[in-house]
């Protein structure tokens, strides 16, 4: 694994390799590194490498604009500047948050990465090579990357909540927020987690066909 590489030679800066020497977020290269060939213990597609960037860089931001971030509001607040399902008013209103906070939401907006700019930097700048994984590699990867998305679910419900609490638009005492995914099968009706069908390997098609044998 190589540390944070040099752009000698002349050559151009990429998007990434500009951004993490902007922001301050030396080491952090190599951690993207890691997640998206697995070495970090879990694996990461470059979609999501993106969003976990562009999420440092809003809380770098957060940060330096003397506004630091409670659990859960980097998320909450990329969510509600990204996501297409977003309302125009909530976009308007967090942009407005973070404007007042003192954070040039134009300018962050802008320095946000896409996963082909990631592409290039983690192959042309750190050499990095993305080896095919086993299928029980795999599995493992893609109950982790599941179990992630539930646990971040988790924690913007719970901060949406706790901010709808706070403001008196929902009446609710101390509460959990439990996350999980269930996946349905149309043609044996069998219910089940995704990480557990992932797991198993298989739905109820297969115990209830295992009695029968070709002729």
């Amino acid at each position: 694994m190589t540390n944070e590489p040099a752009s000698g030679g002349g050559n151009r800066q990429t998007k990434v390799e500009r951004l993490l020497s902007e922001y301050d977020l030396s080491g952090f290269g190599q951690e993207l590194e890691r997640y998206w060939t697995g070495e970090a213990g879990e694996e990461y597609s470059l979609r999501e490498l993106a969003d976990v960037f562009n999420r440092r860089l809003l809380e770098q931001a957060m940060g330096e604009a003397d506004a630091p971030a409670i659990d859960g509001e980097v998320e909450n607040y990329y969510r509600l500047l990204t996501d297409e399902n977003v309302s125009a008013g909530q976009r308007t209103e967090a942009r407005s948050r973070l404007e007042r906070a003192g954070v040039d939401v134009d300018g962050l907006e802008t320095d946000f990465v896409s996963h082909q700019a990631v592409h290039t930097y983690l192959t042309e700048r750190r050499g990095a090579v993305h080896e095919e994984a086993t299928p029980e590699e795999r599995i493992e990867r893609n109950v982790a990357t599941l179990r992630r998305l539930e646990n971040r679910v988790e924690t913007v419900a719970e901060n949406v909540i706790s901010s709808s609490r706070e403001a008196g638009l929902v009446d609710v005492g101390e509460f959990d927020v439990l996350v999980s995914v269930t996946v349905t099968c149309r043609a044996c009706g069998s219910q089940s987690s995704a990480t557990e069908l992932l797991e198993r390997g298989h739905c109820g098609c297969v115990e209830g066909n295992s009695g029968h044998q070709e002729p």
